[in-house]
């Protein structure tokens, strides 16, 4: 019988399992017809006997070990009674008993066409296959483990079940696709792992899962095995509300946005080290906040795990798995459901654009470049010191466009804000010369990332309708926001960093400059229907010695706030959607910090919790009225009343809605000046009703009083046949609703 197991045996096979090389291991391991009988192999470094069982325990058989100190156990069995699934009763001495199930009897769970679509770029749901799946085969549970190293030797799961013994679960290749895969039995979901890859050049690596759902806390780094279907979700009418969607619809919809870091918008006096709120604890705090404030989205910094927190979660190593600091993926979930059932839509951060150099992470994760692009003139960040991603290869196009599709649909993440889309788009982005490679034409432009992101938009669109794409794009790019039908990119809509930039330099001037500085102020109604913007104070404007948002503003104290408080409703009043970082709506002093908790103690101060309630009520006005949002993208919903009067530093313009009633009246004064009986050019005879001013007492303004109406009149001012008179107060802006109808009647 010995004599026939040793003629199935492979040598070469055999020596290449004992060497730890083998990337086939199924052909030598596990049960295998041979002639009229069956042959039994195991390879268990270090055990003195090994038996093999039927599922219930009978059919008991004892394996010999081939060759002396080998842990390479096999036997020929006459006849063919034995079926897969079956145990192994691994002995290492007289009381210590390993009872299993042979990981070597399962058929991989990925087929053919996976591998297929997975090679053309096209597996969308690919992260149902790769990583660490919970699952039962054959009545067994276990977990699948799937990897993806196509220049790896050989691949093994390590972990806490195995000891960290790359010997006892080496993984099989699949065809030629390079993907890896094993059924551990027994693996439960929390188990702890990483793969260790044999390179080409004889290298070890240790490597967390690319595709991994949930990591340990940092500054571990293991892959953690977690379930992500078991979690109930109580989000369906919303679900079914936000599949009706499409990007026009998503353009006529109010977005007010509070951008959030989770891990100090508020920590926890409990002497922790880190002070970290869960998920589940943050969502209803959160969610109270955002309610009462009025926003509809909030927007969250950095939750794909990432190892260091002063990246704020920008250079990721776990792009499958959100992040561990604040709980599992089922945390996560809650998270999301919660605001969901409180009417609030979750954006986060993604970040395709690089990553990190992290050992452990997708830096040359299988010995050589994979991941990132082979040339470092394309596949790194000098000044950033990361690798950037090769957008040309249609395995790691799949990775990054199946990862956005992950956290729409399997988390119900409601949009994603793509980060440093500008550094993707050129090839000479931060680069100086001889730092980069032209594109096939000759060319700056990354022609790989431009179809990366009209596939990505068009399968996000059509998989996950309803949702927003946002793109942070710092340059003049054409079309980003355009159809890809269009020849655009694809974007829903795009940060407006050109008025950002403009706007927060006019604020910064002394009242006294800005006269000769009003195009800033103005220049930006020349671009504003080129894209569908959102109009952003984000985090990159509150740190790094750029000041806090009151701390740019200049003059006193109070001028401060009033400085502020107009910069907020002349935002507001511009074409766009809104963002606005927290800390920034209640005047926070010092910069952002991920280090510690907004300055909270801040509201019990006056001026800052008047400039809070400013907030608030800008929120209201903004909700209330469709004039501030329906026509963001139409020029019938802007209109300049006065844009010339730079001497006086005053600009008017109207908002106009869906209806003919309730449209707006904006007048901003960038100067400490009251200026008594002021005229301004209104668009049409009829009853002006003031709804908001920033200068009201109750948001810590000087008070100036007005009229609640005023009549306009036949008085030709700023080249319009009817105008109003009021008293207009210093740094301010006050906001008029009126009616066509008024007059018509």
């Amino acid at each position: 019988m010995q004599e026939k197991l040793e003629q199935w045996i492979n040598k070469v096979e055999f020596n290449e399992i004992l060497e730890g090389k083998h990337n086939a291991p199924h052909n030598i391991l596990g049960l295998h017809d041979f002639g009229s009988g069956q042959v039994f192999t195991a390879y268990r470094p270090g055990a003195e006997k090994i038996f093999v069982v039927d599922m219930d325990g009978r059919n008991r058989i004892e394996l010999e070990e081939v060759e002396e100190n080998s842990g390479f156990f096999g036997i020929y069995v006459e006849g063919k009674k034995y079926k897969k699934p079956y145990r192994l009763l691994i002995q290492y001495s007289y009381d210590d008993i390993v009872d299993m199930v042979d990981p070597y009897c399962f058929d991989p769970q990925i087929s053919s066409d996976d591998l297929y679509l997975f090679a053309e770029g096209k597996h969308y749901q690919i992260y149902d296959k790769l990583g660490a799946h919970p699952m039962t085969i054959n009545g067994v549970q276990g977990t699948y483990f799937a990897v993806w190293a196509p220049n790896a030797r050989a691949v093994s799961v390590v972990g806490n079940f195995n000891v960290w013994d790359s010997r006892l679960n080496p993984m099989r290749t699949l065809q030629v696709s390079g993907v890896y895969e094993l059924f551990i039995p027994g693996v439960q979901e929390g188990a702890i792992y990483k793969y260790q890859i044999l390179t080409r050049n004889g290298e070890r690596l240790m490597k967390s899962d690319p595709y991994a759902n949930c990591a340990e806390l940092r500054p571990n780094n293991a892959s953690v095995v977690a379930e992500l279907n078991r979690y109930q979700w109580h989000d369906d009418a919303w679900m079914k509300e936000r599949e009706k969607k499409n990007r026009q619809t998503l353009h006529k919809e109010p977005m007010s946005i509070y951008e959030v870091h989770l891990g100090s918008w508020h920590k926890k006096n409990d002497g922790t080290e880190d002070g970290f709120y869960n998920y589940r604890e943050i969502a209803p705090m959160l969610a109270d906040y955002l309610t009462d404030m009025g926003y509809t989205h909030v927007e969250l910094m950095g939750i794909a795990e990432h190892p260091f927190d002063g990246s704020w979660g920008y250079q990721v190593t776990g792009y499958y798995a959100p992040t561990r600091r604040y709980g599992t993926p089922e945390d996560f979930m809650y998270f999301v459901d919660y605001m969901h059932q409180r009417g609030i839509h979750v954006i986060l951060d993604w970040v395709p654009a690089h990553f990190p150099r992290d050992a452990y992470g997708l830096a040359r994760f299988d010995g050589q470049p994979l991941y990132e692009h082979p040339d470092p003139r394309r596949g790194e960040h000098p000044h950033w010191g990361t690798y950037i991603f090769n957008y040309g290869r249609h395995e790691v196009e799949n990775f990054l466009i199946a990862n956005g599709l992950f956290w729409l649909k399997k988390f119900h993440v409601d949009g994603l804000r793509v980060d440093a889309v500008a550094s993707m788009l050129y090839l000479d982005y931060g680069k100086n010369d001889g730092e980069w490679l032209p594109n096939e034409h000759g060319g700056k432009e990354n022609t790989d990332a431009i179809r990366l992101f009209r596939h990505m938009n068009e399968q996000f669109e059509k998989q996950a309708p309803g949702t927003a794409v946002i793109a942070e794009e710092s340059t003049a790019w054409a079309g980003v926001t355009a159809p890809v039908e269009l020849s655009g990119l694809g974007f829903t809509f795009k940060w407006n960093m050109g008025w950002m930039n403009d706007f927060l330099e006019y604020m910064k001037l002394d009242p006294y400059f800005r006269s000769y500085n009003h195009n800033k102020l103005t220049f930006s109604m020349q671009y504003a229907y080129s894209e569908n913007f959102i109009q952003v104070l984000s985090h990159d404007e509150v740190v790094h010695g750029k000041c806090s948002m009151i701390e740019k503003m200049p003059g006193t104290y109070e001028d401060k706030f009033a400085n502020l408080r107009t910069a907020y409703g002349f935002m507001y009043g511009h074409p766009g959607k809104k963002l606005l970082f927290m800390g920034q709506e209640f005047a926070q002093f010092r910069e952002w910090s991920e280090e510690r908790s907004l300055d909270w103690n801040l509201l019990d101060y006056e001026m800052h919790n008047k400039m809070r309630q400013y907030v608030k009520a800008l929120n209201e006005l903004y909700c209330k009225y469709d004039a501030m949002y329906i026509n963001d993208n139409n020029t019938m919903g802007f209109e300049w009343m006065s844009c010339d009067n730079s001497d006086m530093s005053v600009v008017s313009f109207v908002r106009r809605g869906s209806t003919l009633t309730d449209q707006l009246l904006f007048i901003c004064n960038f100067t400490p000046v009251r200026y008594d009986e002021f005229r301004t050019g209104v668009p049409c005879a009829g009853k002006y009703t003031r709804i908001l001013s920033s200068d009201d007492k109750k948001f810590g303004g000087t008070g100036v009083r007005n009229s609640k109406t005023v009549n306009a009149e036949e008085v030709e001012c700023d080249g319009k046949d009817y105008s109003i008179e009021m008293n207009l107060p210093p740094l301010s802006v006050t906001v008029y609703r009126f009616d066509f109808k008024e007059e018509e009647e």
